[in-house]
């Protein structure tokens, strides 16, 4: 990511909480890393963070409106994308407990044209990536500004529906927003609601989640932030996608508050029973008994010996980050309103910080190894996609095709991580005593072959 940044004017309506001297501590340092990053003639972010169920930091940096040059405060809404589906996961577990589906019903049984090709696809499947339906995001339609039109669900469902399987169901884990917007569908042919009505009645009002909204650009909705992107140096307006298209897979908005409110409901029990609850966060098996990194509508890591349950987004002009640790009784929420923030860096720092932990250890390699693998190295899969490895005094830099630079933390002589991308294990490979690849494992394994 892009390492020059401006310092800022700090913008926050935080409340005043009843600080510990290690919270103050913490206070000070998030300020520090959050205000050298976001310059207030930028897009920003809204961050906050929980212990023991208080918080002990929220706070809101940048502008949420360039134009305007208006500053993000901490009660404004930001899409949210894939965070969606934990509500989504939500629902369809309600419809389990109420006795009107099975997690093992297929997916015929709701959308009776749903090409079956001798393969069952279960609900379970689609909430846990395992199904293997082609992702409709990644599909290319040979239609002009498709993302533009507002379809009704089924619509939608009839243009991916026909695209063979990538894999056969329960073999594979392989994220896909296909599942979780066919899980949508099912809601509302289950319950005879509108996906939005079924949400709004049995979870956002019992929880009293007043601030998260179903995005819709004609709608009027209170401190929605302006979402951007950046070419070059320059920020510009996110592209305009119709929220139909996200549906039960990406459509809600929400600010932090809510999202802590929303992960705080979920252990009150009033949604959901406490067994279901601690179903979904049990990583999936698949058929040959190996365990994938999702649940049902969550992402579960145990990294450095550290348990997290979250979820991410990343949707036209925002991305978004929601962290739970259970142990640790510690909640994180960051927001960002640009396709260009360092999500995941900023959202392990912060974590880390929260925590007083870290997530990755590093170990010494010696200057000569180093020297081995610096080169171009391309992905086997897709040549196009290239990743520069390059040295920086006594460390290794990776340069990845459209997406910046990111240091190489290593965990031995030839393992190693990309920093703040967590559960990513990577490791260079010899043949006949030269370098000639590094593979990588992370919900499935990705082989990058190093130019001669």
């Amino acid at each position: 990511m892009n390492k020059l940044y401006f310092l800022l004017c700090l913008f926050c309506c935080a409340s005043t909480y009843g600080q510990s001297a290690q919270d103050k501590q913490l206070e000070n340092k998030l300020d520090e890393l959050l205000s050298s990053r976001f310059g207030k003639s930028e897009p920003g972010c809204e961050v906050l963070v929980a212990k023991k169920g208080k918080v002990v930091y929220k706070r809101a940096f940048g502008s949420a409106n360039l134009e305007l040059n208006v500053p993000i405060t901490p009660e404004m809404v930001f899409k949210l994308g894939s965070i969606t589906k934990q509500f989504t996961a939500v629902a369809i577990l309600q419809l389990v407990e109420q006795g009107k589906i099975s997690l093992q019903d297929s997916l015929q049984k709701f959308v009776v044209d749903f090409p079956s090709n001798s393969k069952t696809i279960t609900i379970e499947n689609l909430l846990t990536h395992t199904s293997g339906i082609k992702d409709y995001m990644q599909i290319d339609y040979q239609e002009s500004n498709l993302e533009r039109r507002d379809f009704d669900p089924k619509e939608l469902i009839d243009r991916f529906k026909n695209y063979p399987l990538e894999f056969e169901p329960g073999t594979k884990y392989k994220y896909s927003n296909s599942g979780y917007f066919l899980l949508g569908y099912i809601i509302e042919k289950v319950s005879g609601k509108s996906y939005k009505a079924y949400v709004q009645e049995n979870i956002l009002k019992p929880l009293d989640l007043n601030n998260i909204y179903f995005d819709n650009s004609n709608n009027l909705i209170p401190n929605r932030v302006s979402g951007y992107r950046k070419e070059g140096t320059t920020f510009k307006n996110a592209d305009y996608w119709s929220m139909t298209i996200a549906y039960a897979a990406g459509e809600l908005i929400s600010n932090v508050e809510d999202l802590f409110k929303w992960n705080k409901g979920l252990y009150s029990y009033k949604i959901l029973k406490k067994e279901t609850l601690e179903k979904a966060f049990v990583p999936f098996k698949l058929k040959d008994g190996s365990a994938t990194e999702y649940g049902y509508g969550w992402i579960l890591k145990n990294l450095n010996g550290i348990k997290s349950i979250e979820h991410g987004g990343a949707i036209t002009g925002f991305l978004t980050n929601e962290i739970y640790y259970p142990e640790e009784d510690v909640f994180v929420a960051a927001l960002f309103n640009c396709e260009c923030a360092p999500k995941d860096e900023l959202s392990v720092d912060i974590a880390s910080l929260a925590l007083g932990k870290t997530f990755q250890n590093e170990v010494k390699v010696d200057p000569s190894v180093l020297n081995e693998y610096v080169g171009i190295y391309r992905l086997s899969i897709d040549t196009k996609r290239t990743i520069t490895i390059k040295k920086e005094n006594e460390y290794l830099i990776a340069e990845i095709s459209g997406q910046g630079t990111v240091p190489l933390i290593f965990q031995s002589d030839t393992k190693f991580q990309f920093r703040n991308i967590l559960g990513a294990e990577c490791e260079f490979i010899k043949e006949n005593g030269k370098v000639t690849k590094f593979n990588v494992r992370q919900n499935g394994n990705f082989e990058w072959k190093k130019n001669p």
